[in-house]
């Protein structure tokens, strides 16, 4: 790491760095000295927080104790600051790949994706499926439509029959902010006629899809799950992801649970409820895409949006047993998203399988930016024929970092890696990855200040009463970077770029348990304040980091459930451009898994 001055770390350069196996760079676990705090505590906390006399002192020591005045504020470094992650347009001499025209259009783009799929399944409706548990995938959806046994309006009806059920007392699943029936309805019906008329508009017609509450989608508000952003910014048109899905004729069912602002990794919204876990309804379903992991999860969409700006995509989908997809920084336009940190934060795609995940992915990703220097290089598809399409595939692995997590999980993922070896002779290569702490605390202090100072008018004309208690914790701590801090978090960026593309140099992927912990339980006394949990947080973002602060692509896969049956996620992480090569692999570790898929605790079946 370099040497420890009196006042901060002084590093050493990047070339000095040994990224080997055996480098005698150390691994810093997570420094978090922050009890868990809800209820009538996190107001009290708050209370001193906000207060002129005790809060600048009280924000001083919570960053010196977390070693953020020692591994950033006060360190020393000879890079550069990088202020956004934008990497080389460079087009990747991928296998097994198809290349896309710039200017195929949407549906066409949905269809070469499509043809992309292995189609062994059934190519048409045979109804209910058996056997072991599985998810209805898009392709299903589209089978049934077109045998006319299933017509989109009937499936419509089941979504909106569950949505109502699954809100109510025992269940209280909160999957949703805002959803309308009539204009779902509406969408159904457009989408039965065309069905009936043969002139589907692609395999995305007629399947519901949902929205993140931060993304703009028509006819609703965009609220970041607060009560009150909406009214400051107004919902004017569909984001261009959304409107890209629409296109397709993709039925948008609604606008999904979130935590509030994004600022948090539990999913706890003392506004709107609190999304809970399909596996187990007690649990969370982590944060901040908590309400679109919960809706795939449970069968009510095969795949739905999120935005990931610290893991708030792969999060929730590892804790709830499904895909999330990551891209590259700048490969989905942001058009549209709420600008809460621009720099981390990207759409993301969660869904029941890796084909589905492709599926949208094809529909939603390829800039639309005409200045060549804001664009993305040439998107591939991969053919998704089989993992032995795929020979040679190098993981690089950090033994230290991948060991950082319950027996539980370590286990899964270990078991993961063995049969990859077994299965496809696939490599393990051990590297060093390093300052992994620091840039955990680096990209807290990026996406701190983002945040705040994207958020910073509004604030201004706000009555706080109207957020909630945690929300003004995290705020609080968010406004209290300075611009030297964000200054050295850059510099750190750099740095690690630098490192991540030497190791990838030699290295296919890096692979990682998702989270660090599994689900765990929502508390009575944080329902209503949401809860300070720092430890469990720093434990659920631990393997998030690198995909957002260095904008790489990412996936999580399940592979596996812990005692309890709360299920395990296993994180893939690419060099840039590289989806098409991410989803390969992916793929090929769906295939030893997909006959041990369990079905949820809460589970609708909308097709049977």
């Amino acid at each position: 790491m370099g040497i420890f001055s009196a006042k901060g770390v002084v590093y050493k350069a990047v070339k000095d760095v040994d990224l080997g196996p055996n480098s005698d760079e150390y691994y810093l676990r997570a420094n978090v000295k922050a009890p868990r705090m809800a209820g009538f505590l996190v107001k009290i906390f708050v209370w001193f927080l906000e207060s002129r006399i005790f809060g600048s002192l009280l924000l001083y020591l919570l960053k010196r104790n977390n070693l953020i005045h020692k591994l950033v504020t006060n360190a020393e470094m000879e890079e550069a600051p990088v202020f956004v992650p934008l990497h080389p347009l460079e087009d990747l001499n991928e296998r097994e790949v198809v290349a896309i025209e710039s200017d195929s259009s949407v549906p066409g783009r949905v269809q070469q994706a499509v043809e992309c799929i292995p189609l062994s399944v059934e190519n048409s409706w045979n109804g209910p499926k058996t056997g072991s548990f599985g998810r209805w995938t898009i392709m299903d959806y589209a089978r049934a439509y077109s045998s006319r046994e299933i017509t989109p309006l009937m499936v419509a009806e089941k979504f909106i029959a569950a949505v109502t059920k699954s809100s109510k007392t025992p269940l209280q699943m909160s999957f949703f902010i805002n959803f309308e029936p009539e204009d779902i309805l509406r969408q159904a019906e457009e989408s039965t006629i065309r069905y009936k008329r043969g002139e589907p508009i692609s395999a995305l017609d007629g399947v519901p899809i949902a929205v993140k509450d931060e993304i703009d989608c028509l006819p609703y508000p965009t609220t970041g799950g607060t009560k009150w952003l909406h009214r400051f910014r107004q919902c004017k048109a569909d984001a261009c992801c959304v409107a890209r899905l629409r296109l397709c004729g993709a039925i948008l069912v609604g606008k999904t649970n979130m935590h509030e602002l994004g600022a948090g990794t539990s999913g706890i919204n003392p506004h709107y409820g609190t999304a809970r876990n399909p596996y187990d309804t007690r649990k969370i379903t982590g944060g901040s895409s908590s309400g679109s992991a919960a809706v795939v999860a449970a069968g009510l969409c095969p795949v739905a949006l999120g935005v990931d700006g610290g893991g708030s995509v792969r999060m929730p989908a590892a804790l709830c047993g499904v895909v999330g997809l990551k891209p590259t920084f700048s490969r989905i336009p942001n058009d549209g998203v709420l600008p809460l940190n621009w720099t981390v934060g990207m759409v993301g795609i969660l869904a029941g399988t890796i084909e589905d995940a492709l599926i949208v992915y094809a529909a939603i990703s390829g800039n639309t930016d005409p200045n060549p220097a804001n664009s993305s290089p040439k998107i591939h598809y991969p053919l998704l024929k089989s993992a032995e399409s795929m020979p040679g595939i190098r993981l690089a692995k950090y033994g230290e970092w991948f060991n950082d997590c319950s027996e539980e999980i370590k286990a899964s993922c270990f078991k993961a890696l063995d049969r990859l070896r077994e299965n496809y002779g696939w490599k393990v290569m051990e590297v060093t990855i390093p300052e992994i702490e620091t840039m955990r605390l680096a990209h807290y202090a990026t996406i701190g200040t983002e945040s705040s100072t994207s958020l910073s008018t509004h604030l201004k004309n706000l009555d706080y009463a109207e957020l909630g208690w945690d929300a003004r914790v995290a705020l609080a701590v968010y406004g209290a970077f300075s611009g030297k801090e964000y200054i050295k978090a850059q510099k750190i960026r750099n740095r690690q770029m630098q490192f991540h593309n030497n190791i990838f140099a030699e290295a296919d992927v890096i692979v990682s348990p998702m989270t660090g912990v599994t689900a765990y339980p929502i508390l009575d006394d944080a329902r209503e304040t949401g809860e300070l949990d720092y430890i469990n947080g720093a434990a659920l973002v631990r393997y998030s980091i690198v995909g957002n602060f260095l904008g790489l692509p990412a996936i999580t896969v399940p592979v596996g459930y812990d005692k309890a049956g709360l299920p395990i996620g296993l994180q893939l992480i690419g060099r840039p451009w590289s989806e098409a090569t991410l989803i390969h692999i992916a793929y090929a570790i769906q295939a030893l898994y997909v006959g041990e898929y369990k079905r949820p605790e809460v589970y609708y079946d909308l097709l049977h």
